[in-house]
């Protein structure tokens, strides 16, 4: 996976996992942190195209137009930071919505992220949360629900911009 789209450099970074992945020694290859014009630039070039573009994806960060448009070119979306390194307590509707599941606010949200097709791992250490993290396939949230967490959106990041970072 290309971690971030360093201009002038994940081009020839592609075109090395190409020959890893057409070698056979990697199953998949993909890239991170990649908005829309970096996936568009990246896809005149390439023969392989992107099996992944992990973003980081909560609910008040969901580029949802950056979701379609991997969609659309068979990029599987992954999140990371999903619980917003544990911020998502905090978030009131959140909240409201795991004591109407009766789940925890980071179980509320990890549902969303699958319901919305986002494949996500969340990161933990305690062996009892990443048991409960687990425990999203006995209930759904409604559409409403859904839409709600949506409209959360505030294009509010926690890690760096993949436009403004320094390499």
């Amino acid at each position: 996976m290309i971690h971030w789209p360093v201009k002038g450099k994940f081009k020839d970074s592609w075109r090395a996992l190409e020959k890893i992945y057409k070698s056979g020694k990697v199953k998949a290859i993909g890239v991170s942190n990649f908005l829309q014009h970096h996936l568009e630039d990246l896809l005149t070039d390439v023969e392989i195209v992107p099996m992944v573009n992990q973003m980081e994806f909560h609910p008040y960060l969901v580029q949802q137009s950056l979701m379609d448009f991997c969609k659309k070119h068979g990029i599987q979306y992954e999140a990371w930071a999903p619980v917003m390194k544990g911020g998502v307590k905090d978030v009131p509707l959140i909240r409201e919505l795991a004591n109407k599941y009766k789940k925890t606010t980071f179980q509320t949200a990890l549902r969303w992220d699958l319901q919305k097709g986002v494949v996500t791992i969340p990161k933990s250490v305690n062996k009892d949360r990443i048991i409960s993290n687990a425990d999203i396939f006995d209930f759904e949230l409604s559409d409403e629900d859904m839409a709600k967490i949506d409209a959360l959106d505030k294009n509010e990041r926690i890690g760096p911009d993949p436009d403004n970072f320094d390499f």
